[in-house]
This record gives C-alpha cells, sequence and structure tokens, in this order.
C-alpha cells in the first residue's frame, strides 16, 4: 500500500511539473509542432478505420432490435448520440493510449539508457521541458480532434450502412441524425477527451522519463505506459461522464 501511495503522489507531482512548465519560458513551438505531426496526424488512419468499423458494426445491431419495436426512424439518431456522447471519446482515447502510449514511453525510456537526456542536459538544456512537456501538450491538443474524425467516420459509415438496407437519402439522414443532438451532447463530450490526453501523456511519459533499469526497462516502460494510461483512461471517463450528466443534464441518454 506505501508503494501504491509513493507511485500515486510521484505521478501527481510529475503533471504538475508539466502543468507549471507549461506556462514558463522558452516555449518550444518547433517540439511541439513535430510531436503534433507525430501524435496527431499519424493517428489518423488508425482513429477513421476504427471509426468506420465501429459505425457500420453499430447501425447493422442497431437497426434488427430497432425495426422490432416499430423505430427504424431512430436509426440515425441513436448512432450519432451514441458516437458523440461515449463511444467516440472512450474509443479514441484508449486507441490514442495504445498507439501513442507505448511509442511516448519506450522513445523517452531508450533516450534515459542510452544517456541521451544526460547529453541535452549537459547542453544546459531542460530535458524535461523540451521532451516531456510538449509530448503531453500535443496528447492533450491531438486527442480531441482525433475524437472528431472518430465520430464522423462513424457516423459516414452508418449512413452507408443504412444506405444499403433502406436507401434512405443522405440529407434525410443527417436531418434525423441531428436532430436530437444539442451542444452538450457534443461539446463536453468531446473536450472531456482533452483530460484524457493529459493522463496518457503524462502517465507514458512518466514511464519512460524515470526509467532506471537498463535496456530492459525500455520494453516495461511502453507496457506499463499502455496498460496504466488505458486502466484511467476508462476510471476517469466514469468519473468525468457523471460530472458532465450532473452539470449538463441534456447529455444523459
Amino acid at each position: 500500500m506505501k508503494k501504491v501511495l509513493e507511485f500515486v503522489g510521484e505521478v501527481t507531482l510529475f503533471g504538475f511539473r508539466v502543468i507549471t512548465d507549461l506556462f514558463s519560458p522558452p516555449f518550444e513551438a518547433a517540439q511541439l509542432g513535430r510531436q503534433l505531426a507525430e501524435i496527431g496526424s499519424r493517428s489518423v488512419p488508425l482513429i477513421v478505420a476504427s471509426g468506420i468499423a465501429l459505425g457500420a458494426v453499430m447501425t447493422l445491431h442497431t437497426r434488427s432490435t430497432l425495426i422490432t419495436f416499430g423505430a427504424e426512424a431512430e436509426i440515425p439518431t441513436v448512432q450519432s448520440l451514441a458516437f458523440f456522447v461515449e463511444i467516440g471519446p472512450l474509443v479514441a482515447g484508449l486507441l490514442l493510449a495504445g498507439r501513442v502510449g507505448s511509442g511516448i514511453g519506450a522513445v523517452l525510456a531508450n533516450m534515459r539508457v542510452t544517456e541521451q537526456i544526460d547529453g541535452i542536459e549537459s547542453l544546459s538544456i531542460d530535458s524535461f521541458k523540451f521532451l516531456v512537456v510538449p509530448r503531453v501538450v500535443a496528447c492533450v491538443i491531438a486527442l480531441p480532434l482525433l475524437t472528431l474524425f472518430m465520430d464522423f467516420s462513424g457516423l459516414l459509415a452508418g449512413f452507408v450502412a443504412e444506405y444499403a438496407s433502406s436507401h434512405i437519402s443522405f440529407h434525410l439522414y443527417i436531418a434525423r441524425a441531428f436532430a436530437a443532438v444539442d451542444w452538450v451532447n457534443f461539446i463536453p463530450p468531446t473536450l472531456k477527451t482533452a483530460v484524457f490526453g493529459f493522463i496518457i501523456g503524462t502517465v507514458s511519459a512518466y514511464f519512460g522519463y524515470t526509467i532506471n533499469e537498463g535496456a530492459q526497462g525500455v520494453g516495461k516502460a511502453a507496457t506499463n505506459s499502455v496498460v496504466l494510461s488505458s486502466l484511467l483512461v476508462i476510471v476517469s471517463d466514469v468519473i468525468l461522464v457523471k460530472c458532465i450528466a450532473f452539470a449538463f443534464p441534456g447529455t444523459a441518454l
């Protein structure tokens, strides 16, 4: 229990240091741009492909159920609300934790093992601000945008699957999909992914930056980054869903 509490305290202090260093110069804009390209742009194909698959499968499953109750017209509404409120944010967060979390942990751990971080610090460069802060900020910025790709790719795939069955027009499908969608169903769930991004970036960077087990620790850092960041994303999602539902009752399905 003592080790668990010590670990929680260390990660928490690590996250606070990220926040404090973020607002103090120098600002690593070039490094942030590189990390946004690595974390954001290169994750788009995975996010879009997953959104298309989920959107098509969800439409096929919900269609048979809703037809039983004579609610076939509600398929676009169910699809949009499900993706905007929960499926898009959570799945995007878990995918980013798997793809980016392992990468951040492995890269920083490898730099620590090969003494590249020590070399950076020997040049009077703050390695934490140069390596950790841009990666965490890139995760915070990229994940809400990736969630949008997930949402709308799922909605488009849902239309294609529904068109194959009922030949519904695109205009009618979109009108029904957004008929029951208000800003509280879209903006708060999307913005909560910024918290997911901070968790993923902070946890992954912590395992990589603080590793001290030699070359064997590189794989361990990558594994721990994925496992713990995914778990914390799920736990934080439960908390954030309750907070959003309390603050904005209209987000409840």
